[in-house]
């Protein structure tokens, strides 16, 4: 039996992201700021002060976004699933993109491992989106062409797959 899955903390990812704001005594302006820094010489939108600020209070965030400021944290995914006070693993350490370029999720990647693994379990889609809170079953299939994943949702695939989120996690230069 698989352990239960964990909800991503959008309330203590903006927590820790204050809390660092806080400690470097930066604006929420000069903030965004730093974590733009990555989309420079990108046709990629930077994000906005009221995005950071406002993304507890959302349903989802963009996955895109997430990514930056944990990147700009320097902190894993798996480090904000409630409950989680285990030290980070090698494996859930993000990949470090270098300037002009950011990171995003590969989801055709995620989908071809959800789908390897519905096969090794003799599932049909529709058990997998059963298995994982706040998806459909269109919604899983879809991944193989590409859309854009929103956090906390996203946070449920690696765990179901039993692996780091940051094996689908690939550097982008747009």
């Amino acid at each position: 039996m698989r352990a239960a899955l964990r909800k991503f903390d959008m309330r203590e990812l903006q927590t820790a992201l204050d809390d660092a704001r806080r400690a470097r005594d930066l604006t929420w302006i000069a903030l965004t700021a730093e974590i733009n820094k990555a989309f420079e010489g990108t046709p990629s939108i930077p994000i906005s002060v009221s995005t950071i600020r406002g993304m507890q209070n959302k349903r989802s965030v963009t996955s895109g976004v997430v990514l930056q400021i944990l990147r700009w944290l320097r902190r894993t995914p798996e480090s904000f699933l409630a409950g989680n006070a285990a030290p980070p693993q090698d494996s859930e350490i993000l990949p470090e993109p270098g300037p002009g370029r950011i990171l995003r999720f590969d989801t055709p990647a995620m989908h071809a491992a959800l789908d390897a693994q519905r096969l090794q379990r003799g599932m049909k889609w529709r058990q997998v989106a059963d298995e994982l809170p706040g998806f459909t079953e269109n919604m899983l299939t879809n991944l193989a062409t590409g859309p854009l994943i929103g956090f906390p949702r996203v946070m449920m695939i690696p765990q179901w797959l039993a692996c780091p989120a940051a094996r689908f996690v690939r550097v982008r230069s747009r």
